[in-house]
């Protein structure tokens, strides 16, 4: 008796099978019907907001402005490191070109020593070209 069933049951889930394909896209249509529609992401901002960048900008320039003479040399690293950082992202953001960070004078790797004079002078001249752009950097 199973044996003479098993033919049966496969006819009746091929049977099923052939009603969903070719009802699917019906199904589709109802579900998306009765499913409650999203409103759309508002995508999330790639930067900092200029302004924001502009603050840090100042911040960072007056601790420069203000570390002791006496002070560890790996403090201000980490400030003119920073400093750096900020300066990159603020010529990115306005699209000033810049060599800040890409190569040393030298032009073989990016230079290790933030005191160099070249990279003194690149920092002075994207920073007028930052102010020339609009950004107000001094405070």
């Amino acid at each position: 008796m199973a044996a003479s069933l098993a033919p049966l049951g496969m006819m009746f889930g091929l049977a099923v099978v052939a009603f969903l394909l070719t009802h699917l896209a019906g199904v589709r249509r109802l579900l998306a019907r009765i499913t409650p529609r999203r409103a759309p992401r508002i995508p999330e901002p790639v930067n900092r907001p200029l302004q924001v960048v502009a603050a840090d900008l100042r911040r960072l320039s007056r601790q420069l402005a203000v570390v002791p003479t006496g002070a560890p040399i790996v403090r201000r690293r980490a400030l003119l490191s920073a400093y750096d950082a900020v300066l990159i992202e603020a010529a990115e953001q306005l699209e000033v070109p810049h060599n800040l960070g890409v190569t040393s004078p030298l032009g073989m790797a990016p230079a290790a020593d933030p005191f160099e004079p070249a990279l003194a002078a690149e920092r002075v001249r994207l920073l007028a070209a930052l102010e020339d752009a609009g950004l107000a950097v001094r405070a």
